[in-house]
């Protein structure tokens, strides 16, 4: 997306607006992301597996009704305008994303319900089917508009996007059938935590699930309001979703990551050190991957010739990457101590570690842009990478207490 962009007209305009606009998208939808843990977590008969999609479709309900609100346009450009300084074509080019990402969020809690229903039936391959599929969507949705319409950038990129998560959606739901026909011919386990099925204790189970992401990715916003007020604002705004595109490539075999160790544990954590094993081999893997292109004239091939960046935010994107080139191994390694307390439904200190992160994160971006004076994408890879391991270090002691336990 951001390489096609970056090929239409006013790239930097659409690239700034496009990285807003997903920053938005990443926030509206942070209640219901936490859904395929929980589905994995949770689902276990028919009972269970009914109230916990009845209880998507009212988180479903609430966002889009939240999502609509925030898109009037008195309230979104005060927003945009007023306190995050955007120019009026940034903010306009924003708005008519933001539209466009509509049914994202609950075309994401739908197919993130359904991916649960398929890790636990052990059918992962139909995930990775799923994003085949959402692929393709995209590329071909980006593709009809590039060559006939040639609409704006930012149009071109959330239509893609929106598009891509729609027919996904519905993919997931129809490769789940088998899974979902067994899932409601179970009874519900009678022994433990995983009998609760009340809305009630999903509820108390979720919350600090939803709340961790609703933090987590409200992130994207403050870092995309700092970086307006850094050097450069402008280079850094457009440069800085391609960086985060290419570091998240690195950092998505942790976050698949955290489902599959959440399945494959054991209740009583029996199957751990194989998933310690295999952890440290996805980290250090995928961190020496993104420190091949980071560290090497693989950076410019990337950013120049396949993101088709200019020279000018080639050059600005250099330094971010270099930063961040380690943090795959920090998401997997969190995401290991997350399935950990999840399994253990202790999930209380994963919303205290995202709140630890994002105060860091707040931290570091003032002093260095309000203080400092540095550029806005150089201060932002910065405080990502210290308020992730923030997020690590705090987790380490309730990590290291359920294992004594399960030694125990």
């Amino acid at each position: 997306m951001s390489a096609l962009i970056a090929r239409l007209p006013e790239p930097k305009f659409n690239l700034a607006a496009y990285g807003v606009a997903y920053a938005f998208a990443l926030i509206i939808e942070s209640p219901i992301i936490m859904m395929t843990s929980a589905a994995t977590a949770l689902v276990k008969g028919q009972l269970s597996y009914r109230r916990l999609r009845n209880f998507m479709f009212g988180l479903n309900a609430g966002i889009i009704v939240l999502m609509l609100m925030l898109l009037l346009p008195p309230i979104f450009y005060r927003i945009t305008e007023g306190w995050m300084e955007l120019p009026p074509t940034v903010a306009q080019l924003t708005h008519y994303a933001c539209l466009i990402l509509l049914p994202w969020p609950v075309a994401i809690g739908y197919r993130r319900f359904y991916q649960g229903i398929l890790i636990t039936a052990n059918q992962t391959r139909r995930v990775a089917y799923g994003t085949i599929i959402r692929l393709a969507t995209m590329a071909a949705t980006a593709s009809i508009l590039y060559w006939g319409y040639q609409p704006d950038g930012v149009v071109v990129g959330a239509a893609a996007l929106a598009m891509g998560v729609l027919v996904e959606a519905i993919a997931s739901r129809i490769m789940a059938a088998s899974a979902v026909t067994v899932m409601v011919q179970k009874a519900e386990p009678t022994e433990g935590l995983r009998s609760r099925t009340s809305y009630r204790d999903i509820g108390s189970f979720y919350y600090p699930l939803a709340l961790t992401s609703v933090i987590a990715l409200a992130i994207h916003p403050f870092v995309t309001f700092f970086m307006g007020q850094g050097k450069a604002p402008l280079e850094s705004l457009a440069a800085f979703p391609v960086v985060t595109s290419l570091v998240f490539i690195f950092r998505t075999p942790g976050l698949s990551f955290q489902e599959v160790a959440i399945n494959f544990l054991g209740e009583n954590n029996e199957s751990y050190k194989i998933i310690r094993n295999f952890t440290a081999l996805l980290a250090g893997g995928s961190t020496l991957m993104l420190m091949l292109i980071a560290f090497t004239p693989l950076s410019d091939l990337w950013y120049i010739g396949l993101s088709g960046l200019s020279e000018e935010l080639a050059a600005f994107a250099s330094a971010p990457t270099q930063i961040l080139a380690i943090i795959p191994a920090f998401s997997v390694l969190l995401c290991l101590q997350r399935a950990l307390l999840v399994n253990a439904r202790h999930t209380k200190p994963i919303t205290v570690a995202t709140m630890i992160e994002v105060a860091i994160i707040f931290a570091v971006l003032y002093v260095t842009i309000v203080y400092g004076g540095m550029i806005g994408a150089v201060a932002a890879a910065i405080a990502l990478l210290v308020g992730r391991l923030g997020a690590n270090s705090y987790l380490l002691r309730p990590y290291i207490d359920i294992l004594a336990k399960t030694k125990n």
